[in-house]
């Protein structure tokens, strides 16, 4: 069993030459107990096919191959795609994908959902969940653009920078209420199941870390018509959070909705001019985003 302590990488990595790369966030989690609570957070059973991103040297791969129905894992780089097959090659249930989950910033690769979805096809009432010791510089894109995917999942567990972390379970008139709190609680519960400091990991980050758990709800996810509308119109009017929501969407739909329009829309609505894009709950900025969808259906960010 892989014991992924700062002993073993160290005499790993001393053995093949190697160091961690700093351009793919590597930085692997050696507290064994932490493993355990995310393995815990995830609470996988039989009916789950697991996705992680950034299998490292297979250590929380194992432990979710053990419970998990299916696993399909991604890592880009080869030295450790290498460590983490001798770790795994007793688990043929495990898929392992050698390259990067992401095709750009807003979209997986095709062949990480397609390895997702034989996973899920294999049997019925298969379900998605994402569990990982997520790289911090893809972090967001993933956490994000997974709820926008064919396969949209269960949940999603993963150990984060602190400061993201934050921002998913922000509240509104706080610093760290943004677009990504709005999008995920929007169609999730979202909560910060374990602060952990930088000695956690080898090496150590030079930020705090939080273990997420994200619950999608279907019935909240119903209530949004159009999710990738929302998605971008969310993000565009947060640009400038602290500014004039008018302004926000003035800006925002300049080439589709005049002054006069988006001015009749926060009527409707009962803002004033004054009213901050920072201070909207969720479930008004949902009632904002079908106003203006209603008279622009077709802008993009």
């Amino acid at each position: 069993m892989n014991r992924q302590t700062k002993t073993f990488l160290m005499n790993r990595f001393r053995e093949m030459g190697i160091s961690p790369a700093t351009r793919h966030g590597q930085n692997f989690l050696i507290d064994l107990n932490l493993h355990r609570v995310i393995i815990d957070a995830a609470d996988l059973t039989e009916q789950d096919v697991v996705l992680e991103i950034g299998t490292g040297t297979g250590a929380l791969t194992t432990l979710m191959a053990e419970k998990a129905a299916g696993v399909v894992t991604v890592e880009i780089d080869g030295h450790l795609f290498e460590l983490a097959s001798e770790q795994l090659i007793d688990f043929p249930h495990v898929t392992m994908l050698h390259q990067d989950a992401l095709k750009n910033k807003n979209n997986f690769d095709s062949r990480v959902l397609e390895a997702i979805g034989e996973k899920l096809a294999e049997y019925p009432d298969r379900r998605l969940k994402l569990v990982a010791n997520l790289p911090y510089n893809i972090a967001t894109p993933v956490l994000s653009n997974l709820l926008l995917c064919e396969h949209v999942p269960h949940s999603m567990v993963a150990t984060i920078q602190k400061e993201l972390g934050d921002r998913i379970v922000a509240q509104p008139w706080s610093k760290d209420y943004g677009a990504l709190s709005v999008w995920m609680q929007a169609q999730a519960e979202a909560e910060i199941v374990r602060l952990m400091p930088p000695t956690v990991f080898w090496p150590m980050p030079k930020v705090e870390s939080a273990i997420v758990r994200i619950v999608v709800d279907p019935a909240k996810r119903s209530t949004i018509p159009d999710l990738r509308f929302f998605h971008q119109f969310v993000k565009a009017i947060f640009i400038h959070r602290r500014k004039f929501l008018r302004a926000n969407v003035v800006a925002a739909l300049k080439h589709h909705l005049s002054k006069a329009e988006v001015d009749e829309i926060l009527a409707e609505m009962q803002l004033s001019d004054e009213a901050r894009t920072e201070q909207l709950d969720v479930s008004t900025l949902m009632r904002l985003t079908e106003l203006v969808r209603s008279r622009a259906p077709n802008w993009t960010l």
